[in-house]
C-alpha cells in the first residue's frame, strides 16, 4: 500500500443526459475559478449540435464566459429550458431536419452528438457557405483494438465492416463509425476541421457513472474491491475538455488531437488513493489480481470502472499519447477537484438516482467477491 500511495503522490506532484439535470443543474462555473476565465481576444459565433447533456453544458458555459455568441441546435427534449436565454434552434438530426438553421452564420460548429457519418454530412450541407470551421468530438475508440501502448494520433484506425449498418450503433462498429464521421468533417471542411478524441470523460453531469462510481463508492468507506494496483488508467475532466474544445477554435487549430489525461501516467492505486484523500478517511482497498477477477466474472469499464485489463485488444487503451494536445493547450485540473465536484453534484441528485448507479458493482456482489478473495487467500 505504501508503494502505491507514493506513486500517487509522485504523479500528483508531476501533474458522457441525466433526466433530472434541468431543475437541479448547478452552473458549471460554480466548479470553476470564474475570475480566471478571461474574455477571449476575438468573439466567435458558435453553433452547438446538442449542448444540453453531459459535456455540452460545460462547453456552453465556458464559451459564454469567454464572451462568445452561442447558438444551440437540438430536439428540445433533453433539458429544454437549460439555456433559455441563448439562441435555441429546434430540429432532429435523425430525420435530417435542419430547417431552423436556414438562416444564420457561424464561425464554427461544435458537434458532440454524431455517431453516424450521414449526420456530419447533412449538418455540413445544411450550413454550407455559412460556417467556417467544423469541430467534431470523436473518441479514442477509433483505435480499437488497442494493440500497443502509447498510441498517438497516427495510430491504426478501426475499420468499418463492409456490411455495416450506419443506423445501428454497436460495440463492433462504434470505432469505425466515428472514423467515418471524422472523414466527413474533413471532406466538407478541408483544412478547417478539428477532431478531438477524448478518453473516458469525468465530472458533474456524467450520465454513465463510469468514473463517478469510484468517488461515490469510496465515500461509503469500508473494504473496497479494486483492480490490480499498478495497472494504468486515463480520464479527462469534462471541464478540461470544454476549455480545450473552445480554445482550439479560438486558436484556429486544425487536425486531430487525443484529449486524454492526466498529463503523466497514473495507476489504479494512484487514482483510488487520490479520490480517497478527498471523500473518505476509512476506506481500505483490496487490490485483486486479474486471474481472480476473471474467475469471478468481473470485468473492467462497467464493473470496476475506469480500469480495463491491459492485455489483448485493450492493451493500450489506458496509455494513449496526449503530447500533441498538451503542446497545443490541453491542461488538467487536479484529481481532487474532479472528485470533490462530482460528490457535490451527486449529493444534489434524488434518492432513486443514488440507489441505481449506471455502472459499478452492486454492494451485495462486491461483498460476496471480497469474501471469496479472503477465503482463497
Amino acid at each position: 500500500m505504501s508503494t502505491s500511495r507514493r506513486t500517487f503522490i509522485k504523479a500528483g506532484a508531476a501533474a458522457a443526459g441525466l433526466a433530472a439535470l434541468g431543475a437541479m443543474r448547478v452552473n458549471a462555473l460554480e466548479f470553476t475559478r470564474v475570475a480566471e476565465i478571461k474574455p477571449a481576444d476575438r468573439k466567435l459565433r458558435l453553433l452547438f449540435l446538442g449542448g444540453t447533456r453531459f459535456i455540452g453544458p460545460h462547453q456552453v458555459d465556458y464559451a459564454v464566459a469567454r464572451g462568445h455568441e452561442v447558438t444551440l441546435f437540438n430536439r428540445g427534449k433533453t433539458n429544454p429550458s437549460l439555456f433559455a436565454d441563448l439562441d435555441n434552434r429546434r430540429g432532429d438530426r435523425a430525420v435530417n431536419d435542419y430547417a431552423s438553421l436556414a438562416e444564420g452564420e457561424w464561425d464554427a460548429i461544435i458537434d458532440n452528438s454524431a455517431h453516424r457519418p450521414r449526420w456530419v454530412r447533412e449538418a455540413a450541407e445544411a450550413v454550407k457557405g455559412r460556417c467556417d470551421r467544423y469541430l467534431f468530438i470523436s473518441s479514442t475508440g477509433v483505435y480499437h483494438p488497442y494493440d500497443r501502448n502509447g498510441i498517438d494520433e497516427n495510430g491504426t484506425l478501426a475499420a468499418a465492416p463492409d456490411d455495416i449498418d450506419p443506423e445501428r450503433i454497436t460495440g463492433a462498429n462504434f470505432g469505425g463509425l466515428k472514423v467515418l464521421c471524422e472523414l466527413e468533417a474533413e471532406k466538407h471542411f478541408p483544412g478547417k476541421s478539428t477532431v478531438i478524441r477524448p478518453h473516458l470523460i469525468a465530472g458533474p453531469y456524467d450520465n454513465s457513472d463510469r468514473f463517478t462510481y469510484w468517488p461515490i463508492r469510496i465515500a461509503r468507506g469500508g473494504e473496497i474491491l479494486a483492480p490490480p494496483a499498478d495497472d494504468p488508467v486515463q480520464w479527462i475532466d469534462a471541464r478540461d475538455l470544454a476549455a480545450f474544445t473552445i480554445g482550439s477554435l479560438e486558436r484556429q487549430l486544425s487536425g486531430i488531437y487525443n484529449a486524454v489525461g492526466p498529463e503523466v501516467g497514473w495507476t489504479v492505486a494512484g487514482l483510488l488513493h487520490g479520490i480517497r484523500s478527498v471523500v473518505s478517511n476509512n476506506a481500505v482497498f483490496t487490490f485483486a489480481d486479474q486471474e481472480f477477477l476473471t474467475e469471478q466474472d468481473i470485468g473492467g469499464w462497467m464493473d470496476l470502472t475506469v480500469w480495463i485489463p491491459p492485455a489483448g485488444e485493450t492493451l493500450g487503451m489506458n496509455t494513449i499519447d496526449n503530447r500533441k494536445a498538451v503542446a497545443d493547450g490541453l491542461t488538467f485540473r487536479p484529481l481532487a477537484d474532479t472528485a470533490r465536484d462530482i460528490m457535490l453534484w451527486w449529493e444534489k441528485l434524488p434518492a432513486d438516482r443514488h440507489q441505481s448507479p449506471y455502472a459499478g458493482l452492486a454492494a451485495d456482489r462486491e461483498t460476496a467477491i471480497l469474501k471469496a478473495w479472503h477465503e482463497r487467500s
